[in-house]
């Protein structure tokens, strides 16, 4: 089971990488073909959807730091819960921050690697 652990908190640390250098190609990898994303609370997309938002969101030159709090490993899927910050600028050009508690299920795949299915980053809000 350790392996299992080791493996998914290095996802995340290689998502952060992917993510903190803009580069939306090396993200889509870290996704089930028909993995769904809540970046707004209440919007899910996916598919085309998904990967356009997402561009557009990396060219605002986002920074994020994620520290996993709690996972669960059940055979294939994994429940990961982690708290994360994100600065980047506004839309009037001033930095915000953003912060939350992602709530994130990932499958492994035939080839061993751990893919987000669902990518919540707002999962704990009231």
């Amino acid at each position: 089971m350790s392996q299992i652990i080791d493996d998914l908190e290095k996802r995340t640390e290689l998502y952060l990488v992917a993510f903190n250098a803009g580069d939306a190609d090396a993200l889509e990898d870290f996704y089930t073909e028909e993995a769904i994303a809540v970046w707004e609370p209440g919007k899910p997309l996916t598919g085309q959807a998904r990967r356009d938002y997402q561009r557009e969101f990396l060219s605002r030159g986002p920074r994020m730091t994620a520290v996993p709090r709690q996972h669960f490993v059940t055979g294939d899927t994994a429940l990961l819960i982690v708290d994360w910050t994100i600065d980047i600028a506004g839309e009037t050009g001033a930095p915000e921050r953003m912060q939350g508690v992602g709530v994130d299920v990932l499958r492994l795949g035939e080839d061993s690697v751990w893919r987000y299915a669902v990518d919540d980053p707002y999962g704990q809000e009231d």
